[in-house]
């Protein structure tokens, strides 16, 4: 089985916006709907859990409803104070239903130009491995400063990579790998795939896709619009 996990519970603030910029509309559909339409129509998709706070969870009831999403939408987890806990609150209350070797994929809902061929290539390049981690190469000369003033060492782009979301896991490991971190460590966590590294699971890279984008900024805001623009 392959279930999915989006996570819709930020509060975004550095966009400047009263909502949650992943409620934002563009083209007069929110942004956590464009993702969310990708993983109810993948066939390879079982079930689909959403991590969201209760305020919001009526409207992503209607967005589901209008996407045909019903035999797939599960429930609603609980936001927690940082992404992890929220990823974690989610494994937890999927647990009921997870097999030891059942496939999760974890995607952002302010990662709004997720596609069909990276959802299939972490399901597909996940198998002999326990996750996959769509990268894309650094492309920029990166610095390592230990004082925030000097530069204290060079880096070489070649070996560095930028991840993306989905993360995919094999469950029953990943979710030992956060539950190792409870309660304080799991704090420190910022991607995903951190806890899987920590707790030395074999983590394979793929191809992320430059499209794959995470909307931080108002300027990744017009991005996006201008991505849709260019679709319709």
């Amino acid at each position: 089985m392959v279930l999915a996990i989006l996570l819709s519970g930020g509060i975004g603030t550095r966009i400047g916006i009263d909502i949650p910029k992943q409620y934002i509309k563009i083209n007069s559909i929110p942004i956590f709907a464009y993702s969310l339409k990708e993983l109810i129509n993948n066939n390879q998709i079982d079930h689909i859990t959403i991590v969201a706070d209760y305020k919001w969870q009526q409207t992503i009831l209607e967005t589901v409803y209008l996407l045909n999403g019903t035999k797939k939408f599960i429930g609603f987890s609980k936001p927690g104070k940082t992404r992890q806990l929220s990823i974690y609150n989610a494994l937890i209350n999927i647990e009921c239903i997870c097999k030891p070797d059942d496939v999760i994929i974890i995607h952002d809902a302010a990662r709004p130009c997720l596609s069909q061929n990276l959802i299939n290539d972490c399901i597909k390049f996940i198998k002999g491995h326990d996750g996959v981690l769509p990268v894309i190469p650094v492309k920029d000369t990166v610095y390592l400063s230990k004082n925030g003033k000097k530069i204290s060492n060079l880096l070489n782009r070649n070996e560095l990579f930028a991840g993306q979301a989905p993360e995919a896991f094999i469950y029953e490991k990943y979710y030992k790998a956060n539950k190792n971190l409870m309660p304080d460590k799991i704090l420190e966590i910022n991607g995903a795939t951190e806890p899987a590294i920590i707790s030395n699971l074999d983590i394979v890279m793929i191809n992320g896709e430059e499209n794959n984008f995470k909307i931080t900024t108002s300027a990744d805001l017009d991005k996006f619009r201008e991505f849709t623009e260019k679709k319709r």
